[in-house]
């Protein structure tokens, strides 16, 4: 199951000691399974932002010592700087980055909060998605009036704190904890050094939009209305904040916008807007480029979105996705662009260990072969399974492609997409096959001096035997299912590789069979024979239905040859 990963983004009170904040981010690289990406100091404002991502368990925990080192290290009645602070630890936002919700995200933040309340005993408000009171969802009506309007605030009910007691205390201040959309700072570049005309477009799409003025739109009189307010003409985009201005480095000039939830409007929808605003003012869009990261969905979901426009296949693989990102909205334009130093799955990817997936097709054969015990059946079926659906998502992508069939691309693509789907889950399986068997060795290797030794090593043999049933039966499950990919492309797929779907059928049938030996074997040494024989009855039931279907695609195969 892929990993659910959150980011945390505390802003400290303090920009101008990094003895300070290297004492801070020593706390969070302390916990296990949590990566510091980014450390952004300010002198002037005398802040800190402090990025970090990981699993929401160990997300939560560095949060936590984070604020407690924060409130043992920073004193906020000598805080001094330009950005509005009410806090040793001003804001504490947990952003949701991949297979996790936002209401998860907002229960992980009540737990942080609380946390920070009661054991730190100090107020702890919830801001955003997180906020308890609507009036609170937005962070300047919370921090109203900042740190010194905190000691009359806290003695009103209205500002009595969601978790923590209602008290002031002057040293630490109060926390505003949120959890909120991932904000993507992304600028546009364009074809001109003018600053006006790059804030013009800027004007065009961003959310505020621009004063409106009577007769001529730049020089006459301001429209008010009856309250004496601005009338403003609302841009093109949600959820975005834009301007113009003219980077000397380059030579040009940008449109520097900060996308505030990405789920309102992606990168991708903005780049597009820009360039259709550019246009019309004649001006061209040269390129963009990311500031900061970007969670790798929103890369995939731009590759997907410009393939469409070239009514072209989005069953691809993610290499080829962010590649068409990358090339669409020009991210390469002014320096190379790294999706292992942009993209945040990536960087914490570097820390995951795949030594099989990543062999060349020789040395996995070598190591197959050599007298290592692993990889043995298990991860050579879950390698079948991959390549069989490969075959069957290729012929998915030549019939998107093939001349005379442009009025079916979408059909096919959709096929391929869920072609990709089981390549990739089959993919993780050869590995995690390996990884299964090394966890029953591992257990086997347990002390047994003692009793308690005795009864500790047979619990984690038992586990890791289950688990070492689970995996190939996994792998049985996703291979079939499979197969649905490769009878529709027998059936309806490009009949000059129909051949390929009959070998793509061969492959994930074998999978599925290769599979269940290894499920067999290891049911042998479990303990839970209800478990045992449960699992047996179902992989006896999906090898006859693979089978069987292995049977009618090739019969179909035969048929068109």
């Amino acid at each position: 199951m892929a990993k659910q990963l959150i980011e945390c983004v505390p802003n400290f009170s303090e920009g101008r000691d990094m003895g300070i904040i290297k004492q801070i981010t020593d706390e969070i690289e302390s916990v296990e399974g949590v990566k510091l990406l980014d450390v952004d100091p300010g002198k002037a404002t005398n802040r800190t932002v402090v990025t970090f991502v990981g699993e929401p368990e160990p997300v939560i925990e560095a949060a936590f010592l984070a604020v407690k080192k924060a409130k043992e290290l920073i004193d906020m009645s000598k805080h001094h700087g330009e950005h509005p602070r009410f806090g040793a630890t001003d804001v504490c936002p947990l952003v949701p980055v991949s297979n996790i919700t936002m209401e998860e995200t907002v229960e992980y933040a009540h737990k942080l909060a609380k946390r920070i309340g009661e054991e730190l005993q100090y107020p702890v408000y919830c801001y955003e998605f997180a906020a308890k009171d609507e009036k609170r969802r937005n962070l300047a009506y919370v921090r109203s009036g900042e740190y010194e309007a905190l000691p009359a605030k806290l003695e009103k009910e209205e500002w009595k704190p969601d978790y923590g007691p209602a008290k002031f205390v002057p040293e630490t201040g109060a926390t505003a904890v949120s959890a909120r959309n991932f904000l993507v700072a992304y600028n546009i570049n364009l074809n001109t050094t003018s600053t006006r005309r790059a804030n013009s477009i800027a004007f065009d799409v961003r959310e505020a939009g621009r004063v409106k003025r009577e007769g001529n739109p730049i020089t006459g009189k301001i429209v008010l209305d009856e309250n004496g307010n601005k009338v403003r003409i609302p841009g093109t985009l949600k959820k975005v904040k834009a301007i113009g201005w003219y980077i000397e480095e380059y030579g040009i000039a940008q449109i520097s916008m900060n996308l505030t939830d990405i789920t309102v409007t992606p990168v991708h929808i903005a780049f597009d807007e820009v360039v259709k605003s550019a246009t019309k003012r004649g001006i061209r869009v040269t390129g963009s480029e990311l500031v900061g990261l970007i969670p790798l969905q929103a890369m995939l979901d731009a590759g997907k979105y410009f393939l469409r426009k070239q009514q072209r296949s989005t069953g691809v693989s993610e290499k080829e996705l962010i590649k068409i990102a990358v090339k669409s909205m020009g991210l390469d334009d002014l320096k190379p662009f790294n999706p292992k130093e942009k993209i945040i799955e990536y960087i914490l990817a570097e820390d995951e260990h795949k030594p099989l997936i990543n062999m060349t097709l020789a040395d996995f054969a070598d190591e197959t072969a050599s007298e290592s015990p692993a990889p043995g059946g298990g991860s050579i079926s879950a390698y079948m399974g991959t390549l069989g659906v490969s075959l069957g998502t290729m012929v998915a992508n030549l019939s998107s492609h093939k001349r005379g069939w442009d009025e079916r691309w979408e059909e096919f693509s959709d096929w391929a997409e869920k072609g990709q789907y089981y390549k990739d889950a089959l993919l993780n399986m050869v590995d995690e096959d390996t990884n299964a068997f090394n966890k029953i060795m591992d257990a086997f290797g347990l002390p047994k001096s003692t009793e308690q030794e005795k009864e500790a090593r047979k619990q984690a043999i038992q586990e890791a035997t289950k688990y070492a049933i689970e995996v190939p039966f996994k792998v049985m499950k996703l291979c079939y299912e499979s197969m649905e990919v490769i009878k529709a492309m027998a059936e309806i797929g490009n009949p000059n590789s129909v051949t390929d779907a009959g070998v793509g059928a061969l492959a994930a049938r074998s999978g599925v069979m290769g599979a269940f030996l290894n499920v067999k074997i290891n049911c042998a040494g479990l303990d839970d024979k209800d478990f045992v024989n449960k699992i047996l009855k179902e992989g006896n039931e999906i090898q006859e239905k693979a089978i069987a279907l292995e049977n009618e695609i090739l019969n179909i195969v035969n048929g068109k040859i």
